[in-house]
C-alpha cells in the first residue's frame, strides 16, 4: 500500500480514494447534540447513527465534551484530526469495513474552564445532551440508589455553581442560563448501559438541583425530558495493532480509531423537550416503553457476557470468543438464557426471543471482535447485580431454575479471592470493590457464606435456604478443585 495518509479534513479527498469519508460539508453544521463522555462506544453508536442521517442531508451534528482529565488525549488527537475518525466495523469472517466519521464538529474540556462548555449547552443550537458516563458517573449510592452528596466535588459545585466540576454541576448551569434567557429546555438523553436510564438521570439531577436551587429543580422537574433508551453494540477497546492495520492495510493513519461489530441497536422511548433528530430514519426503533428492551438486553446480553467472562476467567480462556469456540461454554450459556433467563422475560413485542440468543452466540463468536474476558469481568459488583443476581431473585419468587447462576456468582467469589486462574496464572480484576471483595472472599474456608452476606450486592439471598444450600456446595467444590469446566458440564 501507499505510505499512510493523516486523518484531517485537508486529506479527506485522498483518503476517499482508499475507505469511505463524509459526503457532506462538515463545516455549515452547528452542533445541536452535545455529547458529554466520547469514549469509543459513543463513536461507534449515536455518532454513528448521526454519520448515518448526515449522508442523508440531516444537518445535525455533535459536539463532544470531556469532563475527565482521562479525556485530554482524545482531545489533543481530535485537534490534530479535526474531530474525524475511523469506524472500522469487524465482521465474523474476517472482513474488516472502515469508514471514517465526520458526525462530531467540535469537542470541549471542561476540567480547567468550564466556560465554553457551559456555553455550548446553553446555546440555543442545542436541543439534546446526551450521556455515556458510565454507571459510576451517575454519583449514587450503590446501597441506597440516593444521590452521593458525600462526593468533595459535588460540594464544591453546590456552593460554586459557576465552577461546575461533575455532569450535574454542568447541567444545572447550563439550564439555569436557558431558563434566564427564555430558551426552551434541552434533552437530557442517557446512552448508558443501566437500566432505566432517562429515570436515573432524572432522580440524580433533581436530587442535586433541588439543593443547588429549588426554582430551577422545579422548572427542570416541568420542561426537561429524560427519554429511556436500551443502546446496544459491542466495542472492545482500541489495541495497537488496530491503529497499525488501518495504517498497513488502509493507508490511513488514525491515532484512535474504534472498532466494532456489525450488530447494532437502539430503542428510544419518544419524548424529547425541544425536538429530535430523524433517528428513526436510521433505523432506531422509538416505543412508547423501552422497559421490556432494557430488561431483555441487560438479562441476556449483559448478563450472557458476565457468564462467560467470570467463567472463562476462572478457566483461562482470553476472550469472549475463545469462550464461546469452547462447547462447554458455549451449551452452558445457551442453557442458562434459556432455563433461567427467558422464562422471566415474558413476551417482548417485535422481539423474537430465540431469534435474538441466536444472535448473542453469534456475536460473542466472532472471532476478529476479540473482547478481553478482562474488560467484561471489569467492574462486575456494580455490574451483576443487575444483570444476574435479580435473574436469581425472580427465579427463586417463581420457582424457576437458578443453578446456572449460582455457579457464577461461586465462581465470582473464587475470582476475587485468588485473583488466578486454574492454571495459577494472575487475573487482572477491575473493579471499584476489587479490595473489600477480596476481603470478604477470603473468609470463605471458614465461613461458606461470608460472600453473599454483602446485602448491598445480593439483598437478601443470605435468607434463601434453597440459594444457600445450592451456592455453598458450589463454592466448596471450587475451593477444592478449581477446575470451574468440570462442574459446568455436571450441572448441563
Amino acid at each position: 500500500m501507499e505510505n499512510p495518509i493523516q486523518l484531517n479534513q485537508e486529506n479527506l479527498a485522498q483518503i476517499g480514494s482508499r475507505i469511505p469519508v463524509p459526503n457532506y460539508n462538515r463545516t455549515s453544521d452547528t452542533a445541536d447534540i452535545v455529547h458529554i463522555g466520547v469514549g469509543g462506544f459513543h463513536r461507534s453508536h449515536l455518532a454513528y447513527y448521526v454519520n448515518e442521517l448526515k449522508k442523508g442531508g440531516a444537518a445535525s451534528a455533535l459536539c463532544g465534551i470531556g469532563l475527565r482529565e482521562a479525556d485530554a488525549n482524545l482531545h489533543e488527537i481530535f485537534k490534530k484530526q479535526d474531530h474525524l475518525y475511523t469506524l472500522m466495523v469487524k465482521h465474523p469472517d474476517g472482513k474488516i469495513e472502515p469508514e471514517v466519521i465526520g458526525s462530531i464538529v467540535d469537542f470541549k474540556m471542561g476540567t480547567t474552564n468550564p466556560e465554553p462548555v457551559i456555553a455550548q449547552m446553553a446555546h440555543a443550537d442545542t436541543k439534546i445532551v446526551s450521556l455515556t458516563i458510565t454507571e459510576g458517573g451517575y454519583n449514587f449510592n450503590p446501597t441506597t440508589g440516593e444521590f452521593n452528596f458525600d462526593n468533595p466535588d459535588i460540594q464544591h459545585e453546590l456552593q460554586n455553581p459557576a465552577e461546575p466540576k461533575t455532569v450535574y454541576g454542568f447541567l444545572t448551569e447550563a439550564l439555569k442560563r436557558r431558563r434566564a434567557t427564555g430558551l426552551p429546555a434541552f434533552t437530557i438523553l442517557s446512552c448508558d448501559n443501566i437500566e432505566h436510564n432517562g429515570d436515573m438521570a432524572r432522580k440524580m439531577l433533581l436530587a442535586f438541583a433541588e439543593v443547588q436551587d429549588k426554582g430551577l429543580a422545579k422548572w427542570i422537574a416541568q420542561e426537561v425530558c429524560f427519554p429511556n433508551s436500551m443502546v446496544d453494540r459491542i466495542t472492545p477497546v482500541t489495541t495497537k495493532s488496530d491503529i497499525e492495520t488501518l495504517a498497513q492495510n488502509y493507508s490511513v493513519q488514525d491515532a484512535w480509531p474504534v472498532t466494532c461489530e456489525p450488530f447494532i441497536q437502539w430503542v428510544v422511548e419518544d419524548k424529547f423537550s425541544n425536538g429530535r433528530p430523524a433517528f428513526e430514519l436510521v433505523g432506531v426503533q422509538f416505543v412508547p416503553d423501552v422497559g421490556p428492551y432494557e430488561k431483555m438486553k441487560l438479562r441476556l446480553l449483559n448478563a450472557g457476557h458476565s457468564v462467560l467472562g467470570i467463567l472463562g476467567a476462572l478457566h483461562g480462556h482470553p476472550t469472549i470468543n475463545a469462550c464461546i469456540e469452547d462447547q462447554t461454554f458455549k451449551t452452558y450459556l445457551r442453557a442458562y438464557l434459556d432455563q433461567e433467563a427467558t422464562p422471566i422475560l415474558g413476551n417482548i413485542e417485535g422481539i423474537d426471543l430465540e431469534d435474538y440468543k441466536d444472535s448473542l452466540l453469534e456475536r460473542f463468536a466472532n472471532p476478529n471482535i476479540k473482547d478481553s474476558v478482562s474488560r467484561i469481568c471489569s467492574e462486575s459488583s456494580a455490574k451483576l447485580p443487575k444483570f444476574l443476581i435479580a435473574t436469581i431473585h425472580d427465579n427463586l419468587a417463581t420457582g424457576g431454575s437458578i443453578k446456572f447462576a449460582t455457579l457464577i456468582i461461586a465462581a465470582w467469589c473464587y475470582y476475587s479471592d485468588k485473583g488466578k486462574d486454574r492454571l495459577g496464572h494472575p487475573i487482572e480484576i477491575i473493579d471499584a470493590m476489587s479490595t473489600e471483595l477480596h476481603q470478604v472472599a477470603k473468609q470463605t474456608t471458614t465461613d461458606p457464606l461470608a460472600f453473599i452476606r454483602q446485602e448491598s450486592l445480593f439483598g437478601n439471598l443470605i435468607k434463601n435456604e434453597r440459594f444457600t444450600k445450592l451456592y455453598t456446595e458450589a463454592v466448596q467444590k471450587i475451593y477444592e478443585d478449581a477446575n470451574i469446566k468440570k462442574y459446568m458440564e455436571d450441572i448441563i
